[in-house]
Formats: C-alpha cells, structure tokens, sequence
C-alpha cells in the first residue's frame, strides 16, 4: 500500500478525515455466508459473532487472522500536572517507561499471555506540554509530531493494533478534551484517575474548567492541540493511520477514547473500525463511550491506562476469529441444520 500523505498541516488530517475507506463488502459477504452453516443456533455466540465480522470487514479479507498483533503505548507528561492534578509525581511517568522496557509493567505480562507485541514510546517525557489553564497545551507543530508518531505504528501485515498511554496528569487533559468537545460540567468529565483525595479531585475539576475556558474552540483538532497531550495526538494518529491501512483498532480506556473522540467529532465514521477494550471505572469513560456509541468488550473495575484492558480483550478476539475459522459447518459435522 502507498505511503499515507505526510501530515504537515491539520489540513493535510482534514484530507485523510474525508478519504476514509469503509468496511470491505466483499469479505462481509464470505462471512454471512458462512456464519449460518457454523454448527450453532443462529446468534449463539452473540459478540463472538460480531467481532469476527467486525475483522473480516476492517481487515478486507475472510478468514479474519490475528497472526501480528501489535500494541503501541504512548508516553506523555503534562504542565497541569504541577497544578496537584494526581496523586504522583510527574517523575513516574519515566520511571513507569523503564519498568515496560524491562518487562516489569502489567501490560507485559498481558502480552505476553495474549501473543502481542509491545513497543513504547516516549514523546518528549522531559518537555511536558504547557500549563493549559494559561493557554494551548502544544503548538500546531507539536502536535503534528504527535500525530504523525501514531501514525507509523500503522505498517502494513498488522492484524490488529491495540493503543494506550501512560502519562501523569493525562486523565485531566482526558476529561478537558471530552469537556471541550461535549460540553457539559467539567464534573461530568473528571474524575479521580491515579487515586486523587476528595480535595485534589476538586482542584482537578477546577483546572479542567480553566483549561476549557481558556482554549474554546469548535474545531476538534484545534481542541486536541490545546487541552490534549502529546501521547493523545499520538494516538489519535495511530486510530487515523490505522483506518488507511485496514488495521482494525482496539481501544483503551478513558485517555484512549478521548484522543479517539477528537476523529469522532470530526467525522462521526471515524471509529467504525475501532472496539473498545473496556469500560474504565473513570466516570468520565462511561459518559464518553455512550456518546460515541460504543459498547466495550470488557468491564473489570480497571483504571491502569497502559493499553491493560484493550491488551485483556484481545483474548476475546482471538476467540471470536478461532470459532469462526475453526468450528465445522452443520454438512461438515453430519449435524441437522434447522429446518
């Protein structure tokens, strides 16, 4: 497949928006084709069946294969973290780096279990983004940089790419981003992310409707660039990369969905071939996911980030594609089809 277009401009971001392929109808068909010979009542594997046509239509191919799954994380620090936004320091986030690079993190461990392969990367971890309560978080070119990051994580012969963040203080550029683009109380949208007490929750809540207001903006891009960080353009490139591609997508928690929401609110298709890994307990996810119309695959009371509960899901996945490439047709097993 051809380079994408280099994104050197939101305009250029624009461009990708508007020339989004849809789902493959061709390996739609094989799969409604097949789906009813499977030795089973019609539906009986209820989302089992959904995501294996969910991949046949995102990956332009039948059989779906989950052969290369990959999983970026994407690492960023906040100027609103000195603001008391977390319940740690800002430090941890390179600290947090180190421990994936050895294989310390839970989400090592979860790939491991679940066959994916784990990079992570650091986008400028000793130069947070600005205090967004005094302005925009990043420039145009920041966040360009951001964006064009994610994007290489879409390389050609990936079967599914699962995206999270880790980042301190990236669950309040998470609730700023939703407040901006949805409107609402920044209540609605903030919640306690790595634990925070009664009293910093309300000083979160606080910077949140200051970032708001002091970076208003209708356009979804400009809203990224502004309230959100360097990790969420990253993976707002990532989703949008992975669309040209035909890479299905699996979402993360709240962070994730909220870089999400940015190519949602610029064109309500955007994340048609994305799934969501799981409901975070963050307050603000839920709120978010039923926005955007989505229903996540798992909800385990997790809050990790890391792409945990995406990378959990992919055992869902692998599933869904085995039961529907290895069960027998009803002719195959000498079995009564209904009449």
């Amino acid at each position: 497949m051809k380079d994408l277009d280099p994104v050197s401009s939101f305009s250029a971001v624009r461009a990708l928006l508007e020339t989004m392929p849809g789902p493959d109808q061709p390996a739609l068909s094989q799969w409604t084709q097949r789906d009813p010979q499977l030795t089973k009542p019609a539906g009986a594997l209820g989302r089992l069946e959904e995501i294996s046509r969910f991949l046949c239509a995102w990956q332009g191919r039948h059989p779906p294969r989950l052969d290369k799954v990959r999983a970026r994380v994407y690492a960023g620090n906040h100027g609103v973290a000195a603001l008391g936004v977390s319940a740690f320091p800002a430090d941890v986030t390179v600290q947090m780096v180190k421990n994936f690079e050895t294989g310390g993190a839970a989400i090592n461990q979860l790939c491991r279990t679940f066959g994916i392969e784990l990079a992570v990367e650091a986008l400028d971890l000793e130069r947070p983004t600005a205090d967004f309560t005094k302005g925009p978080a990043m420039s145009e070119a920041e966040c360009l940089a951001g964006l064009a990051t994610g994007m290489r994580a879409a390389e050609d012969g990936v079967d599914l790419l699962v995206i999270g963040e880790m980042g301190i203080g990236n669950t309040a550029a998470a609730a700023a981003v939703c407040h901006g683009l949805f409107g609402g109380d920044p209540a609605d949208w903030t919640g306690r992310g790595t634990g925070v007490d009664d009293h910093h929750l309300k000083i979160k809540i606080e910077v949140v409707g200051r970032g708001v207001a002091a970076n208003r903006s209708d356009d979804p891009l400009e809203i990224l660039r502004r309230l959100g960080g360097r990790e969420l353009a990253a993976m707002a490139g990532a989703i949008l990369g992975a669309r040209h591609r035909r890479i299905p997508v699996l979402l993360d928690g709240y962070v994730c969905t909220a870089a999400a929401a940015v190519l949602h609110a610029a064109d309500p298709r955007a994340l048609d071939h994305c799934l969501v890994g799981h409901a975070s307990v963050e307050p603000g996810h839920r709120r978010l996911l039923e926005r955007l119309g989505k229903r996540a695959l798992l909800d385990m009371d997790m809050r990790l980030g890391e792409a945990s509960g995406a990378a959990l899901a992919v055992g869902l996945v692998r599933a869904a594609a085995a039961c529907h490439n290895g069960m027998a047709t009803f002719a195959q097993a000498g079995v009564s089809d209904k009449d």
